[in-house]
């Protein structure tokens, strides 16, 4: 079973970092999920007989590496899926997107899923999807833009962007032509931060990029 990189653990919460092509939860395919990883990761830890309990308050897309956090208990599960419910968590990643962005932005859309996609609807159908973006560096035919999600809906980066003529590097499902690492996008949850489920007090998580960036997107 693959090596968890942990940011963070206490009796409440572990927080670690996906890598990109891991399912966040398993499905049919049955390959082995961060979920998997983590609860053999508390199971000996913590010396822990029989079944894990282990609370999956948020996702990441399997391509998508990054930030993911876990409840140890139902009562910090219930907090947290509050949190993310009403929108009080603090959402930030990096992107590489094909194309010269401007230098920062707000995108509002709305956004309807079909099956495995997503796409930009008119008039009052979809879902609201709404992110701020400011670029940090181009190079190459190439934009490294830091985005914060204000709304946190299915594919919206990758939608909004490809919208725009500006698909994420990799992503072939919405219009990139360009691999980018093994079942990856060049999309990444860079920072998280929640209020502590019992403590109260503001938490930041950050994630480093995988090696497999291109070292000119690589300095923070």
């Amino acid at each position: 079973m693959q090596r968890l990189k942990i940011l963070y653990t206490d009796n409440h919460l572990l927080v670690v970092r996906k890598p990109a092509g891991m399912l966040v939860q398993g499905d049919r395919t049955g390959d082995t999920s961060l979920l998997d990883c983590a609860r053999a990761y508390i199971k000996d830890k913590f010396n822990k007989p029989g079944n894990v309990y282990l609370g999956l308050v948020h996702r990441l897309d399997r391509p998508t590496s990054g930030v993911v956090v876990f409840a140890l208990t139902s009562k910090a599960a219930k907090r947290l899926s509050e949190q993310f419910r009403v929108g009080s968590v603090r959402k930030t990643y990096w992107a590489l997107v094909h194309g010269k962005t401007p230098m920062e932005g707000r995108l509002v859309d709305r956004i309807r899923r079909r099956g495995p996609t997503s796409r930009i609807v008119k008039g009052a159908s979809g879902q609201r999807a709404e992110l701020f973006f400011r670029r940090l560096r181009h190079r190459k035919g190439v934009s490294w833009v830091e985005v914060e999600l204000v709304t946190g809906r299915h594919h919206q980066i990758r939608v909004q962007f490809a919208h725009r003529d500006h698909p994420v590097i990799g992503d072939f499902r919405y219009g990139s032509k360009v691999k980018f690492g093994q079942r990856a996008l060049a999309l990444h949850a860079r920072s998280l931060t929640i209020s502590h489920p019992t403590r109260k007090e503001e938490m930041t998580f950050v994630a480093a990029l995988e090696s497999f960036w291109p070292t000119q997107f690589r300095s923070t």
